[in-house]
């Protein structure tokens, strides 16, 4: 598992959010959003930018590039 999968895996669970709340959230499928966090489909950059508003952390912080979430 990559870095970002890992994060928004725990982003997710930190905020005690479902797949099917973040996928109705980013306009798509639970199915879809699970491939997300598994690393089967790559995430477009709209729903990483849509994450980084919901969980109110920076894009680097989800992609590992940073360890401050702002």
């Amino acid at each position: 598992m990559s870095t970002y999968q890992k994060i928004i895996r725990d982003l997710r669970e930190d905020h005690d959010m479902t797949q099917e709340q973040v996928a109705q959230y980013l306009g798509t499928s639970q199915t879809m959003y699970a491939r997300y966090e598994r690393g089967a489909s790559e995430m477009p950059i709209r729903h990483l930018i849509s994450l980084s508003k919901l969980y109110g952390v920076s894009t680097d912080f989800i992609l590992g590039l940073s360890k401050k979430k702002k």
